[in-house]
């Protein structure tokens, strides 16, 4: 198979071009085309050498994931299913908001954290994806959203997407070798441009891998809490148990630093009856304010549960919402409470499943485990008499 160019950072671009006997500034031409003008098609790269141009149609190509369903919500948002082959498929939601365009991303085929209030874990964990995949998902966005809203006659300083979150489909730290390069193309200047308080990583709390990216590619934080205990989290979060609250906070701190924001964010997905109540808000308060005996600088950002059927779980109501983010407001802690977005397309936090089939019977066992919990009355029938 040949070489797809959407997996290459500045680097790794200049390193194939090497390979070719050409000088690193063809790189730099290279990924402006792909990248800044969306130009899949090498004999339009006019500014290149004919002979190059004539070369790498037999060496590699600029390859787009094969969109298998676009729906569009009466809020703007749109988002796009793609096609990774071999049955699997991940999500991309785009989010317009007044003066910003954020595009959320998948890193995996599924997820294999398992975090209960997620339609994605439920379904299990198929493969991580490539840096071309991960990137192709900004590439096909960004070009396809210039387009269909006629920025394409601005110029190539009219982006349309001013901020990406790795929030989509998968926990990108498990998937750091393909992340990392993926990272380094979207902030390049010959790349996307973007700054790195516009590019955030979401994680649920692989600790190793959050001191790698602070030494690496430091961009803005988010980590799912979603608990203020470990027992609670060990519950909620099945990675929990391997890399527990305080060992996180400690990593978060370590983080800070070299981040680009002075705070790190912390999800907290609002469950009816989970940890909603009171006592849950004081323990996060306790938590994030004295751990260490100095607290996280933070912000806290308040997701309403989107159901689905597998999770047995349910949304906090509205007033529970805002009452549990007024006691963290009152006591100091910055705390917003997420829009959701999408709603109409299922294109909210933790639906970014498609039509990806459940690889390892998460929901067959749970069906199971709560039929050991709920046991029904055996009914005795008398078995039907043999027809000589």
């Amino acid at each position: 198979m040949t070489a797809n160019l959407l997996g290459f950072d500045l680097d790794g671009l200049a390193a194939f071009c090497e390979r070719l006997g050409e000088k690193r500034f063809r790189a730099v031409q290279l990924l402006r085309w792909m990248h800044q003008h969306g130009e899949s098609r090498f004999d339009q790269m006019s500014d290149l050498a004919r002979s190059l141009r004539e070369k790498l149609p037999g060496l590699c190509e600029v390859r787009a994931l094969p969109v298998l369903a676009q729906q569009e919500s009466a809020d703007g948002t749109i988002k796009w299913l793609f096609d990774v082959g071999d049955g699997n498929a991940v999500e991309t939601v785009f989010i317009p908001e007044e003066g910003r365009g954020t595009l959320c991303i998948s890193s995996q085929a599924g997820c294999a954290v398992g975090c209960r209030f997620c339609s994605t874990g439920a379904q299990g964990f198929s493969r991580n994806l490539s840096t071309a995949e991960i990137v192709a998902q900004l590439w096909f966005a960004e070009h396809f959203l210039r387009r269909h809203l006629g920025h394409q006659e601005r110029g190539l300083s009219e982006r349309v997407i001013s901020n990406v979150v790795l929030m989509g489909m998968g926990e990108p730290l498990q998937n750091y070798a393909a992340l990392l390069p993926a990272l380094r193309l979207m902030l390049d200047d010959h790349g996307y441009g973007l700054s790195r308080r516009r590019v955030t990583v979401s994680t649920s709390g692989v600790v190793p891998m959050i001191e790698r990216l602070a030494a690496d590619c430091p961009v803005a934080l988010a980590v799912s809490l979603h608990a203020p205990t470990d027992a609670l989290r060990d519950e909620l979060v099945p990675l929990n148990r391997k890399y527990p609250i305080a060992e996180l906070l400690d990593a978060c701190l370590a983080y800070l630093p070299r981040a680009p924001r002075d705070f790190i964010t912390f999800e907290y997905c609002m469950l009816d009856g989970v940890n909603d109540q009171d006592l849950h808000a004081e323990q996060l308060i306790a938590l994030l304010q004295g751990h260490r005996g100095q607290g996280v600088p933070c912000k806290v950002n308040l997701i309403p549960f989107n159901p689905f059927p597998a999770s047995g779980l349910r949304c906090s109501s509205r007033a529970r919402v805002l009452s549990f983010a007024q006691r963290l407001n009152a006591a100091g802690l910055v705390t917003t409470v997420r829009k959701t977005r999408g709603d109409d397309i299922d294109a909210a936090c933790g639906q970014l499943a498609g039509e990806v089939l459940d690889r390892t019977g998460v929901s067959e066992r749970r069906e199971q485990q709560a039929a050991l919990a709920n046991p029904q009355p055996v009914i005795w029938r008398k078995p039907p008499e043999k027809v000589s």
